[in-house]
């Protein structure tokens, strides 16, 4: 008997159907992939069974009984664990408090935690992880890629029987994320289910034993994973054949529209210098906490530098906010768009023109047809699955998400626009998708930075490669005369 049944489950929010009368198994010993586009129902079918959504019809059981939960402590205490997508943490405690919240170890008498137990328990799952990382570190100054390796961790320590994964590598470098895989390979042979969610076919591959395609919320098949190839499960997910990514062209020898001398900030990069053309892509990869994303967000005024000089077109400004670098014509879709990249509770349309809002203003007031059609233009441009404009950005899945991170940056009519992960969490034709938005706009003279952990992504699309290490550019690369073990040799430190 599977150790967990799905049947004919349906969820509505408003305006779309998120799920419609899906049905699976999950069996103990085997690792399930759900797959399928953005939009497709996939994360919605994992809060359902985590017990942090609630279906509109069907039922879920675990182990032949039906179950209902009304939270997630009532999907742990069945057995069911989740590590999402999007890390959930107490930013105000420590590393090993949030690993073991709920579940603390005790002494002597009720209500005392054994913390030095606490501490050695958290650490021991870190290791088996392969990450290096302090338990008693404060959450809140965590990277992204930290904070997904303690919800690992956590997920780890609840012992259940069923773990959900919702793109559980999209954060991670490719070190964290093989120790991931060796973590999975563990579990299976331990009995246990896990259901990965993932948009990245060749770990899906590598690591299944069963495919479930949704699409649109439905379930469309599930197959052996040795029944399928890449093409034949591309083409039950997206139902229609996929651009080719174009081949990186070269050096472009386009005006100089970004130049960075010298940039450093303590404790985080530099110094560092580059220079990027118009109509260039640079890529920048370097393992998680090389300084990658502190240097893309010290050119875009997220975190300012404390040395350095920055010049756009040959112009030199100063970067000290947001503000003042969409002001100097630099744009950043950066890589937590939780933290920083959505206001949840608003529609498409205000997140989509929140930056560039003064491009539809006439003597103080907003135009709002103007306003619309330019929300709408982003909504088709980037192939945004939602109801409509004024839908909450919240209700849309995560890839859905990432895309209007993207094309507000985009809105604000950037010379240089830089793209931290900028597919991470979006599904293989999105992907293309955007792949074919970014050469666009490199033909058409914008000056593109990327910074991506996903090394065929880098050697794919970028124009010249940047290698970070340990806060230094440690390399300069050409595409297409490298390969991802050369990047890798250059990344990994002596």
């Amino acid at each position: 008997m599977p150790v967990l049944q799905v049947r004919r489950l349906s969820r509505v929010f408003p305006g779309a159907a998120a799920l419609r009368d899906v049905s699976l198994d999950i069996e103990a010993g085997l690792v399930h992939a759900v797959t399928g586009e953005n939009g497709a129902g996939k994360s919605t079918l994992m809060k359902i069974l985590a017990g942090m959504d609630s279906p509109d019809g069907g039922e879920v059981a675990f182990r032949g009984r039906p179950v209902r939960f009304r939270s997630p402590n009532d999907a742990l205490r069945t057995g069911i664990s989740m590590i999402h997508q999007e890390p959930l943490c107490f930013p105000g405690l420590t590393v090993a408090e949030n690993i073991s919240m709920g579940r603390e170890p005790v002494r002597w008498l009720p209500g005392w935690i054994d913390r030095p137990a606490m501490h050695r328990r958290a650490g021991g799952l870190l290791e088996r992880l392969g990450v290096s990382l302090s338990t008693r570190s404060r959450m809140g100054d965590l990277s992204v890629a930290q904070t997904q390796v303690v919800g690992i961790a956590r997920a780890l320590a609840c012992h259940a029987e069923v773990i959900l994964m919702d793109e559980p590598t999209s954060a991670l470098s490719a070190h964290e994320a093989e120790a991931l895989f060796r973590v999975i390979q563990d579990l299976k042979r331990q009995g246990m289910a896990v259901v990965y969610v993932s948009h990245r076919l060749e770990e899906v591959f590598r690591l299944s034993d069963l495919v479930t395609v949704l699409r649109d919320g439905a379930h469309v098949a599930t197959r052996s994973t040795s029944e399928l190839d890449r093409d034949r499960l591309i083409a039950l997910m997206v139902g229609r054949d996929l651009a080719p990514v174009e081949p990186s062209k070269g050096p472009a020898h386009g005006v100089e529209a970004l130049e960075v001398r010298d940039l450093s900030r303590a404790g985080a990069f530099g110094p560092a210098s580059f220079r990027v053309r118009c109509g260039e892509i640079l890529g920048i990869a370097g393992l998680v906490g090389a300084g990658r994303t502190e240097l893309a967000g010290a050119i875009a005024g997220m975190t300012p530098a404390d040395t350095g000089q920055i010049s756009v077109k040959g112009r030199s400004v100063s970067i000290r906010t947001p503000r003042d670098a969409i002001a100097s014509g630099i744009a950043m879709a950066g890589e937590d768009r939780g933290r920083y990249g959505l206001a949840p509770a608003m529609s498409v349309k205000h997140n989509l023109t929140l930056a560039s809002l003064g491009r539809y203003c006439r003597a103080g007031l907003i135009d709002r047809r103007r306003e619309n059609e330019s929300a709408d233009r982003q909504i088709r441009a980037l192939a945004i699955k939602c109801p409509g404009r004024d839908a909450e950005v919240k209700h849309l899945s995560g890839g859905n998400q990432q895309k209007v991170v993207v094309a507000r940056a985009l809105l604000t009519g950037p010379a240089v626009l830089i793209l931290d992960e900028p597919t991470r969490g979006i599904d293989v034709g999105a992907k293309a998708e955007v792949y074919a938005i970014m050469r666009r706009l490199a033909r058409e003279g914008k000056a593109i930075v990327m910074v991506s952990s996903e090394l065929e992504e880098v050697l794919s699309m970028s124009d010249r490669i940047l290698v970070m290490r340990q806060g230094i550019i440690v390399a300069e690369l050409d595409p297409r005369q490298t390969s991802q073990e050369e990047v890798m040799r250059w990344a990994v430190p002596n």
